[in-house]
């Protein structure tokens, strides 16, 4: 176990932790399932996964002058594909399975923990596509800013998975989910919520 005083330490368990709650939400679902768009823009479960996936290759590598080491695998996105599909890191073609997306995501962990580990956290990086008076960056603020954005897509992936077959909480091990009746619950905030209604 790391020691959580050391800053960096802190910061790659709470990354690590998010990436595990993450891939949890895809547990026990089907194919069609994964890939079901559950929003009206379209956000699915795989999908949340390839995005966080190229969100840490691209804040990782080249912010930091590292490139992807396989650049023809068919999750990566490049610029030309971004270019001719703004939306190509948030859905999976039907013929990739769900579990090549679990490992092309595991294979990220490894390439962005290693950038973390020979890297200090005042190391000075640039992030290729923020505008030219923000682009100079710290690995410390790249570690926080990829947290924060991940954490956000577990808290997607959360509500998604809860409205496919009602899995929620944290961690199969550890819900933190208290013991309530739910139904009883929801039936009254519903009736907070009438007392509005016009």
């Amino acid at each position: 176990m790391s020691d959580l005083r050391d800053p960096k330490a802190a910061l790659l368990r709470y990354l690590q932790d998010a990436r595990d709650a993450l891939l949890w939400k895809l547990e026990g679902l089907g194919e069609r399932d994964l890939r079901l768009p559950r929003t009206p823009t379209g956000t699915n479960l795989l999908g949340i996964v390839r995005h966080v996936a190229n969100v840490e290759i691209g804040y990782f590598g080249p912010t930091f002058g590292r490139e992807w080491h396989d650049p023809d695998h068919p999750l990566f996105v490049s610029d030309p594909d971004y270019d001719a599909d703004p939306q190509a890191d948030w859905w999976v073609p039907a013929s990739v399975p769900a579990a090549e997306v679990v490992d092309f995501y595991r294979a990220v962990w490894a390439f962005s923990d290693a950038t973390v580990a020979e890297l200090p956290l005042d190391a000075a990086g640039a992030v290729p596509w923020w505008s030219a008076a923000h682009r100079d960056v710290t690995l410390h603020r790249v570690l926080v800013h990829v947290l924060a954005d991940l954490t956000r897509h577990a808290g997607h992936a959360d509500i998604l998975r809860e409205d496919i077959d009602g899995a929620a909480g944290l961690k199969v091990v550890a819900t933190n989910m208290p013991d309530v009746d739910w139904p009883a619950y929801v039936d009254k905030l519903t009736r907070e919520a009438d007392k509005h209604a016009r």
